[in-house]
């Protein structure tokens, strides 16, 4: 992936309520982004041309009691200012829209600069934590700058995906757990979930592949859910997903091939892809005439 992203994505009411108002005021003020690792964030803002305390406001999306992370605005030269998130401060997963606060204004909607996520590029982190934290800033549809947060515990990291004229091979690893010899993926019908079907894991260490033929799935026209149970039914149950790299929002970006096959009520057409989350999905539905 690019060292530099931001990428569009799903609008946010807040956004379309302030681009309705149409502040006749100076220009949004902008900030840089620069991920670590560790899952931290820091922001480097223009001045946004006050004198008082100022803070960078992270608010979670429709999050009702509203929730709120306050980071300091400190001097960092250049007329900039810089806020910093550690990894160790928690972002609930969801959407949270970022702006600049001084104290006795009103909050306004930073703009992204250009955000360097060189670090989160093939990262590969401990897990010892018991979680996977991720947090992604990117450019929504208005054009302002918000953050994309994941916390899984555990999480099931899908990476390499083959198509085949069969079914899909995906391989994945997994954070916060152990893979036994009873470790399985059950793909479940979501318009009923009772409906699942089951596939055994070729697991070494932490890393595992998984084949799911796509005839076994041909009877249910709509998405599949994958989730991988570790311990088998002893364990827990884990949303399949691609987090752990530099793009927020991969459904418009990740696109695979669909295979034709035969169903029960006629040929269908099969392909994975992921959802607004992120996670791994499998859809079926009848060939397009």
């Amino acid at each position: 992936m690019t060292a530099v992203s931001t990428r569009d994505t799903i609008g946010s009411s807040d956004d379309a309520r302030e681009a309705e108002r149409g502040h006749a005021q100076a220009p949004a003020p902008k900030a840089d982004c620069i991920a670590d690792s560790a899952g931290g964030l820091t922001f480097d803002v223009t001045d946004p041309g006050e004198t008082e305390t100022a803070h960078l406001l992270l608010r979670l999306r429709d999050s009702d009691p509203v929730a709120e992370v306050r980071l300091p605005l400190t001097p960092a030269g250049d007329g900039r200012l810089r806020a910093a998130l550690p990894s160790s401060v928690e972002l609930a997963e969801g959407r949270w829209n970022a702006y600049a606060l001084v104290d006795g204004g009103e909050p306004r909607r930073l703009m992204p600069g250009v955000n360097d996520l060189r670090s989160l590029v093939d990262r590969a982190p401990s897990g010892s934590r018991g979680h996977v934290s991720v947090r992604i800033p990117y450019a929504t549809k208005q054009g302002n700058l918000s953050v994309r947060a994941w916390v899984r515990a555990p999480h099931a990291e899908a990476g390499e995906l083959r198509i085949t004229d069969t079914g899909l091979t995906a391989h994945g690893r997994v954070y916060g757990t152990e893979l036994t010899p009873d470790a399985r993926v059950e793909a479940v019908f979501r318009k009923e979930p009772e409906r699942v079907v089951r596939a055994g894991v070729t697991a070494g260490g932490p890393e595992f592949d998984v084949t799911l033929r796509y005839g076994d799935l041909a009877a249910g026209r709509g998405p599949w859910d994958l989730w991988l149970l570790p311990r088998g039914d002893e364990g827990p149950r884990v949303r399949l997903a691609r987090l752990l790299d530099d793009v927020a929002d991969k459904k418009p970006i990740f696109t695979y091939p669909v295979t034709a096959v035969e169903g029960p009520d006629g040929p269908v057409e099969a392909g994975p892809y992921y959802t607004n989350d992120n996670d791994l999905a499998v859809r079926v539905r009848a060939v397009a005439v």
